[in-house]
């Protein structure tokens, strides 16, 4: 047995031994929670800096407190990995987000593609505006009674009514050499320089734009240079001219303005030039003149077509949509359903005047074989046997496109071949 001594002894023993245990159990505590703190610390500065990490509050109670202590929990699960883990996790999270909006902006580009058909043949006002472009004034901001600001200083602008209540404006651009005589005079005087022996062109341009538009203007100055008239016009709806367009309206317009000069005219040349959708229209007043028995002195075609469901096929705009099934119906359908047609090819069989055509290869607008076609069909036609018929290229090199042609230095002598002689300048 023991003695007291040695029992006594024990106790203090065991004794001191718990409370060495006890004190290092607490130790481990207090860095254990202390750790833990800091890896709190840690996560929470992770989260409060990137917002695309933070965590949605938890259903129970404290909100954001559930959130954090979330956050803590995961971190302490995880150790010093925790930041890792989630900065990798947030990669994929991010690229999903950029393939989300590419499916996004695919699926509105589905649906618009789809849906402009669809609309175009529930309204088919909308493809009449299309063709027509009327409503596209470039160049903006420029005063139409104000020619000699575009460098036409001997160009007259002045009005007309081709029906009571509907106004047109029209353009008399006088031969170069004339423009001094012609700066502060009226209308009188320039009507008086008919009676000279110049030639007179009657320019039809093409959609969009006003009479204004700069190409138009650059050809108004290489003709008048070369001692011609040039009398054009803006159809109805064009520029600053009263009414909506439609191609009858503009065919009548143009005879309207044909008939007039005619009048004033003795035996003086008097031409027609049109461009581009400006030709429809002077094929179809041309045929007009020869049904009736009275044709010009020559037709001048300048980027022609065979007809307008011809064009809007081959046109660009129309590219996205060329292969679709049901084209025809949802497009070009729609076009004649307005009316519109510019069938020129058509109209080949009935003109009987002189006919030069102007096309340049690298035409994207009006392609090339459009205009050959035409000049294909011209010269199969009876009702222009005898007459001179004329087809002149420009190669792609040249860069004229569809509305430079004016800048070849071979249109003086390609004028004045087909016209016969050259104009008389003085």
């Amino acid at each position: 047995m023991k003695t007291n001594s040695e029992r006594k002894h024990g106790c203090v023993s065991r004794v001191k031994t718990g409370a060495l245990a006890y004190s290092r159990v607490t130790g481990m505590r207090k860095r254990s929670t202390l750790q833990t703190a800091e890896q709190d610390t840690d996560t929470g500065s992770l989260l409060d800096s990137d917002p695309d990490l933070k965590q949605r509050p938890g259903r129970g109670g404290g909100g954001g407190g559930g959130g954090t202590a979330a956050a803590a929990a995961a971190a302490a699960a995880g150790g010093r990995q925790g930041p890792e883990v989630e900065r990798s996790m947030g990669t994929p999270f991010r690229r999903l987000g950029v393939m989300g909006k590419m499916k996004r902006m695919l699926l509105w580009f589905l649906v618009v593609y789809v849906s402009v058909p669809i609309v175009i043949k529930l309204c088919p006002s909308i493809q009449a505006k299309l063709v027509f472009l009327n409503f596209v004034r470039v160049p903006y901001f420029i005063d139409l009674k104000r020619p000699f600001d575009l460098g036409l200083n001997h160009t007259h602008n002045y009005y007309l009514e081709p029906e009571e209540g509907t106004r047109i404006g029209v353009w008399h651009t006088v031969p170069a050499h004339m423009w001094r005589d012609a700066q502060d005079k009226d209308g009188d005087w320039y009507d008086g320089t008919f009676s000279s022996a110049h030639p007179v062109i009657l320019y039809l341009h093409g959609n969009s734009g006003t009479r204004g538009g700069d190409h138009r203007v650059q050809l108004y100055k290489v003709l008048s240079s070369l001692g011609y008239h040039v009398v054009t016009f803006d159809y109805r709806g064009w520029g600053d001219s009263d009414g909506s367009p439609a191609e009858g309206d503009m065919t009548s317009d143009a005879l309207f303005m044909y008939d007039r000069l005619k009048l004033r005219l003795k035996k003086t040349p008097l031409y027609v030039w049109g461009h581009s959708l400006g030709t429809g229209v002077a094929t179809n007043l041309v045929r007009r003149l020869c049904d009736r028995g009275n044709p010009p002195d020559a037709l001048i075609l300048e980027s022609p077509f065979t007809n307008i469901r011809e064009e809007a096929k081959s046109h660009p705009f129309s590219m996205v949509y060329r292969y679709l099934p049901g084209f025809d119906w949802f497009f070009l359908d729609a076009i004649t359903a307005n009316n519109i047609r510019f069938s020129s090819d058509e109209n080949m069989s009935h003109i009987s005047c002189p006919l030069l055509i102007l096309h340049a290869e690298d035409d994207s607008v009006v392609p090339f074989h459009l205009g050959k076609k035409l000049y294909d069909m011209a010269v199969r036609s009876q009702s222009l046997s005898g007459h001179k018929v004329h087809f002149v290229p420009f190669h792609s090199s040249l860069g004229y496109r569809h509305k430079l042609i004016y800048r070849s230095p071979e249109l003086p002598k390609i004028l004045s071949d087909f016209l016969g002689s050259a104009p008389p300048v003085q």
